[in-house]
């Protein structure tokens, strides 16, 4: 693996922050990451600029978005087909033992997606929509309660978690957009609720269902929504557009729209891609 800090390359074995970095000991922070195709990131400035919207809820001096997105590039090529993470740390407030705020960049192994997500319902109280948080659409480093969201679901037996509000409304998975088909088109909750704005969400509804005839629709849906539907996807920078099998009990369909979708975003993406780097 190749880590970037601050632009300069670092061995493995000693790449750190120091103890006193708010990012390690109170998440406070963001990061972003970016999927790498034969060594090329896809839609990294659009990630950037998001990383740059985060950095600037939190009150963080962003670093130079042309510097950063060439450390990108640097990392994407040593890391071909890789995820790219790229976390700002919000450094030290200790005045005796100052510790700078980090800028890191570092490719990692493409992990492994299931087939099909079995996902299981449940509700999200920390979530920006249950309380009209100011921070909507920051990607922080305080991923804690999505991540044992993810891992209770795993426990019982399922791929990941749905994330409700307390009134069974559908918002997002712990690290994943969702959307699903029914009545001839293509829903997906709206960002009003506080859910990310997913870069493979924006390409889903604005590039790739136009490819395919869907129309689009954002809103506020119940559970039974998705319940409903005839095919249901998941969507991330890592996952691209993946089919769900199951919420909850209840099975959900694989079809030929979806599958569609899915090609049609990696269509996008290898136009994008190829014979760059």
């Amino acid at each position: 693996m190749r880590v970037l800090i601050d632009g300069v390359e670092v061995p493995e074995a000693e790449a750190g922050v120091s103890v006193f970095d708010w990012g390690l000991q109170r998440g406070f922070g963001c990061f972003e990451v970016i999927r790498a195709y034969r060594g090329v990131p896809f839609r990294a400035a659009a990630h950037l600029e998001r990383l740059a919207g985060s950095a600037a809820a939190l009150g963080m001096a962003a670093p130079p978005r042309e510097a950063v997105e060439e450390w990108v590039r640097a990392v994407s090529r040593a890391g071909g087909d890789c995820q790219v993470r790229v976390l700002l740390t919000g450094g030290g407030r200790d005045p005796l033992v100052p510790a700078p705020g980090r800028v890191i960049v570092m490719w990692e192994p493409l992990p492994a997606v299931p087939e099909a997500l079995r996902l299981l319902p449940m509700e999200a109280p920390w979530h920006p929509a249950t309380d009209r948080s100011p921070f909507y659409a920051v990607k922080w480093l305080s991923y804690a309660a999505n991540m044992a969201s993810s891992d209770l679901a795993r426990r019982r037996g399922y791929d990941d978690a749905l994330l409700l509000t307390p009134d069974g409304r559908i918002l997002e998975g712990p690290t994943f957009a969702v959307a699903w088909l029914i009545e001839g088109r293509l829903e997906t909750p709206s960002l009003h609720l506080g859910i990310l704005p997913s870069i493979t969400r924006a390409v889903l509804l604005g590039e790739a269902a136009p490819r395919v005839g869907l129309a689009v629709a954002e809103g506020v849906f119940p559970l039974s929504r998705m319940l409903e539907a005839d095919e249901a996807v998941a969507l991330s920078t890592v996952k691209e557009v993946a089919p769900v099998a199951a919420v909850g009990d209840h099975p959900v369909a694989r079809g030929d729209k979806g599958g569609a979708l899915a090609a049609a975003f990696r269509e996008i993406v290898a136009a994008e891609t190829a014979g760059v780097g």
